[in-house]
C-alpha cells in the first residue's frame, strides 16, 4: 500500500482558552492540518476538559477538519452531541459498550470513525475491529492530562497494526497522541504512524510554523493529506 502523508493534529487542549478562537486560527494559519478537541468526562480519565458548545465554537472558526477524541465512558450516548461539528469521531476500546455498532452509528451519520488504545490495554483488544475503522489511535501517553513523556514501549502496537493494516489490506490512518515531537514523531513515522497530535509542542513554540513542519519534513515530497477518512 502507497505510504501516506504525514497530518499533524493540534491539540486544542494546550491553547490559550482565554482567546481560544483566535489561538486556533493562529495554528491554522501556521499550516496545522486538523484541529484535535480532547473531551474528557472526569470518569473515564482523571480530568474535565470541554463539550460540545466548545466544539461548536471552535467549528464557526475552523477551516481545517476537526478531529474529536472521546476520552469518556459513555462515548455511544455523547457522539450524536459532536457530529455536527467534527470530521472524525474517535472512541476508546476500553468502556463497557457496543463498540462496533458505535463505529457504524458514526459512519452512517457521516464522520469517519476512529478506535484509541490506551498504554495498559493489550492490543488484541482492537484487532477485531480494524476492517471497521478510518483511524486506530494508538495513545503513547496515559490519557488524560497533556505536556506527558512518550512512552516508548507503545511504537510496537504502532508497528502491529502497521504490519496488520498492510497484511489485510487495510487503509486506516494511524495517529499517536502523548509526548510527540521532532524526534517521537519521526520514530513514530518509522513504525508506521502517519497522524502526530502536538499540544504544547504547537501551541506554546515560538515559531509553530517551524514546528508543526519539523514534525512532517520527512515526506515533504509524499502526496498532500486529505480528510480523515
Amino acid at each position: 500500500m502507497s505510504m501516506k502523508r504525514t497530518i499533524v493534529a493540534a491539540s486544542v487542549l494546550a491553547c490559550d482558552f482565554t482567546k481560544i478562537g483566535e489561538e486556533c486560527a493562529r495554528i491554522e494559519k501556521a499550516g496545522t492540518d486538523w484541529l484535535h478537541l480532547d473531551v474528557m468526562d472526569g470518569h473515564f480519565v482523571d480530568n474535565i476538559s470541554f463539550g460540545p458548545p466548545v466544539a461548536e465554537s471552535i467549528s464557526k472558526i475552523a477551516t481545517v477538519p476537526i478531529d474529536v477524541h472521546l476520552m469518556i465512558e459513555r462515548p455511544d450516548h455523547f457522539f450524536p452531541r459532536f457530529l455536527p461539528y467534527a470530521s472524525n469521531i474517535t472512541i476508546h476500546i476500553e468502556p463497557d459498550y457496543d463498540i462496533g455498532a458505535t463505529l457504524r452509528q458514526i459512519r452512517h451519520e457521516g464522520a469517519s470513525c476512529g478506535l484509541a488504545i490506551s498504554p495498559p490495554t493489550p492490543f488484541e483488544k482492537v484487532e477485531p475491529f480494524l476492517n471497521q475503522i478510518d483511524l486506530l489511535l494508538i495513545m503513547t501517553v496515559n490519557p488524560g492530562f497533556g505536556g506527558q513523556t512518550f512512552i516508548s514501549e507503545m511504537i510496537e502496537k504502532v508497528r502491529r497494526a502497521a504490519d496488520l493494516r498492510q497484511d489485510q489490506r487495510l487503509d486506516f490512518h494511524i495517529e499517536v497522541d502523548g509526548g510527540i515531537h521532532e524526534e517521537t514523531a519521526e520514530i513514530a513515522r518509522l513504525a508506521g504512524a502517519n497522524v502526530m497530535v502536538a499540544g504544547t509542542g504547537i501551541f506554546k513554540a515560538s515559531d509553530p510554523r517551524s514546528a508543526i513542519q519539523c514534525l512532517r519534513e520527512k515526506d515533504a515530497n509524499l502526496s498532500q493529506p486529505g480528510q480523515p477518512s
